[in-house]
């Protein structure tokens, strides 16, 4: 689509469309894993999850990074805002609070285990994708973070929430190249 096609659009209809292609990447997302699911089982899928979003979210993360642009090390506060603009944070129920040198990130309510649920396919075990994902994403951000799993399917620990992160600020840690 060109620039000229998308200034013909309101602000209203840009956001409409904007949402309608975080919904489109969660599907493919989605689509592409049940397959795998469906032939090879879930743990096959897993795998093959984990592989995606090591490369995924860093891509996403350097593009959002340079988007805002966040200088190299931004700490919480340029890791809260490029969380904000995650393609999934256009669909997902979710908070970040920032306390002292941690992030607390929430997903209130998981488009994806909402859309299992209703298709009865049981919850996706996403805790080890969830790993590469928010700390992968994390690390590009800022390479001082570490990421820490709170709550997540299979090992939820907050009924109130599909999953938790804790994200940690190590400001002695030795700068690296990313």
């Amino acid at each position: 689509m060109s620039d000229t096609m998308l200034e013909k659009f309101s602000k209203e209809e840009l956001i409409r469309l904007l949402n309608d292609y975080a919904k489109n990447q969660l599907a493919l997302d989605g689509v592409w894993f049940q397959s795998i699911e469906r032939k090879y089982g879930m743990d096959e899928a897993i795998f093959h999850d984990e592989e995606a979003w090591k490369i995924y979210t860093a891509i996403e993360a350097r593009r959002i990074k340079t988007f805002l642009g966040l200088p190299d090390n931004p700490g919480l506060e340029g890791l809260k805002a490029a969380l904000e603009l995650r393609f999934n944070s256009r669909l997902n129920k979710d908070s970040a609070e920032i306390i002292g040198n941690r992030l607390i990130y929430k997903n209130l309510e998981c488009r994806v285990q909402t859309a299992r649920k209703r298709k009865g396919i049981g919850f996706h075990p996403c805790k080890s994708v969830g790993e590469f994902e928010y700390g992968g994403f994390a690390k590009v951000i800022d390479n001082r973070i570490s990421c820490r799993c709170v709550s997540c399917y299979p090992d939820i620990t907050d009924p109130n929430a599909s999953c938790v992160w804790e994200f940690t600020l190590n400001e002695n840690t030795a700068e690296e190249t990313t």
